[in-house]
């Protein structure tokens, strides 16, 4: 076998060294165990296996040529894996290792199935067969139990091509994206009307997927009547072939959602439209935050125009997204105090924010965070974090290295850095599960000792899209006291930043023993010193009976 020599075969010395395969090959029919076509047509069986063994190192991932075993009734025995592609692993990621191996022994569940007498059918009729839904069931300890792929088969040289893509991994992305992310796709057919809604798109129009797409009239009719011109607009702007990107009002299950529509349209060959694609994400909780936001803006805008008067609307903004209680409160069996207090300059009102709140199951969860920068735009990031958070334990994401990972995106997006530190308290187990980014740790005092409860040092949110947060567990006591707090409390410029600690160390160690006196208000006068650089949060919690 050879090739014909192309210009510039002269840098290899003057020699091509591809071997290319006579494509009558690819058409032939088995015969006997599948050697003896090859045979019959001059071929040595050793240098066929490595050419098709070299081509399936540069095809997908997922190939393999299986050459059939016949047994003594003239029938197909079974199959041996004889090439597979150089990065395709199976569910046991075993990869090149099968070569060579019985698919009986491989995979003993297939013998028998759907699958096997497929591969017999086509390698009978020499018809391939492509996209064939499979799902195969694995008992295995440590391999995914159930997996779907796609299956396709072609005849070839006598064995069988055959490419598995895993299609179900796919599919629950998609459907954790879409539901993270509050999104849904469409597929509108400009010929029939036809409309295919992916199942996000029925969770935000709070629709049975039983009854089918919404109809454009019926979206239409849902429609706010003022934003009916933005709808035109839209439509307007697919007209001149450019992708549109509008946010329309539907009034939804009683409520009016904001929606977010990016749409696109597909043409023929000839220019003529054909279907229009469209990605929808709910965005009203966002819409409402900037409406808050844009609202206290305006009033600044309207009564005074110095950084004083920022000052205070930004403190406004802090107190109407998280109040702080004057008083000690209970969440399950926590008893919890708040301190926070601005920075004493006027300019440097920044992003500190705190959240604690029992969930409906019983767990109770801790936070505290800070954005950087001063100003509006700093409390505009913290608003953005501390709801985010909110909503994302309301879809039942409980993990803080998980939450904070989610955190990271978001500051990513926003254009922002920030450090934050989630806990979750289990009452069942009175175990403290937490993870810090570029925060300091929890500091704990229990029986006249304090100290810091560590955990892995990570980057800030913001920093690096690609970062994962880990997570510290440790079990704690009846009487025990935590304080998470955020660096407003320890850092001053003239370098007095260990002497903080120390003190806070100090204080924590005696309020956490005796009695007689609340550990909570003994740790009063030590929480609530104001920082004359940055704002000072802390939350600190007691275990009580």
């Amino acid at each position: 076998m050879s090739r014909t020599p192309r210009p510039g075969d002269d840098r290899h010395g003057g020699e091509g060294h591809v071997a290319v395969v006579d494509t009558r090959l690819l058409h032939m029919a088995p015969t006997g165990a599948g050697g003896a076509a090859r045979a019959s047509a001059g071929l040595d069986e050793a240098a066929v296996t490595s050419v098709v063994r070299e081509l399936l190192a540069v095809v997908p991932p997922g190939c393999s040529w299986l050459l059939p075993i016949m047994g003594a009734d003239g029938d197909v025995a079974d199959y041996v894996v004889a090439a597979v592609s150089d990065d395709g692993n199976d569910l046991y990621g075993r990869g090149p290792r099968r070569v060579d191996q019985r698919l009986s022994e491989l995979y003993p569940s297939m013998v028998g199935g759907p699958l096997w007498d497929l591969y017999r059918r086509v390698l009978s009729t020499g018809e391939p067969s492509e996209g064939v839904d499979f799902r195969y069931a694995e008992r295995r300890a440590g391999v995914v139990a159930e997996a779907a792929f796609e299956v396709s088969v072609y005849r070839v040289l006598g064995g069988l091509l055959v490419r598995w893509e895993r299609v179900d991994e796919a599919r629950q992305r998609l459907e954790r994206t879409e539901l993270l992310g509050r999104l849904g796709w469409a597929e509108y057919d400009l010929a029939t009307g036809h409309s295919d809604w992916s199942p996000g798109m029925f969770r935000i129009f709070e629709r049975d997927p039983a009854a089918g797409p919404l109809s454009r009239a019926e979206q239409g009719a849902a429609m706010l009547d003022q934003d009916r011109g933005v709808a035109e607009t839209a439509w307007q702007t697919l007209d001149s072939g450019t992708a549109s990107d509008v946010t329309v009002r539907f009034r939804i299950g009683g409520s009016v959602k904001h929606l977010r529509i990016l749409s696109d349209v597909v043409c023929d060959g000839e220019g003529t439209p054909l279907k229009i694609n469209a990605v929808v994400q709910d965005v009203t909780a966002r819409e409402n935050t900037r409406t808050a936001i844009h609202r206290l803006t305006d009033q600044l805008r309207r009564r005074e125009t110095t950084a004083v008067a920022e000052h205070r609307l930004a403190a406004q903004l802090q107190n109407l997204i998280q109040p702080v209680p004057r008083e000690p409160f209970r969440i399950g069996n926590l008893r919890a105090m708040v301190t926070y207090l601005p920075a004493e300059s006027a300019m440097n009102v920044g992003g500190d924010w705190y959240h604690a709140a029992a969930l409906a199951d019983g767990p109770v969860v801790l936070g505290v965070g800070d954005v950087a920068g001063h100003g509006l735009q700093a409390a505009n990031g913290m608003a953005h974090l501390r709801f985010s958070l909110i909503a994302w334990l309301s879809i039942g994401i409980r993990d803080p290295g998980l939450l904070l990972g989610h955190m990271n995106q978001l500051c990513a997006q926003l254009k922002i850095t920030a450090t934050a530190l989630v806990a979750v308290y289990d009452p069942a187990t009175r175990t403290l599960t937490w993870s810090r980014a570029g925060h300091m740790p929890p500091m704990l005092g229990r029986a006249g000792t304090a100290h810091d409860l560590g955990g892995p040092v990570q980057l800030l949110l913001g920093a690096e899209t690609t970062t994962a947060y880990s997570a510290t567990s440790v079990p704690l006591r009846t009487e025990d006291v935590v304080v998470l707090y955020t660096d407003g409390l320890i850092e001053r410029r003239d370098g007095g930043t260990s002497a903080r600690v120390d003190e806070l160390r100090q204080a924590l160690s005696k309020a956490s023993v005796g009695a007689d006196a609340d550990p909570l208000d003994r740790l009063r006068d030590v929480l609530q010193v104001a920082s004359p650089d940055d704002d000072t949060c802390a939350l600190t919690v007691q275990i009580v009976p």
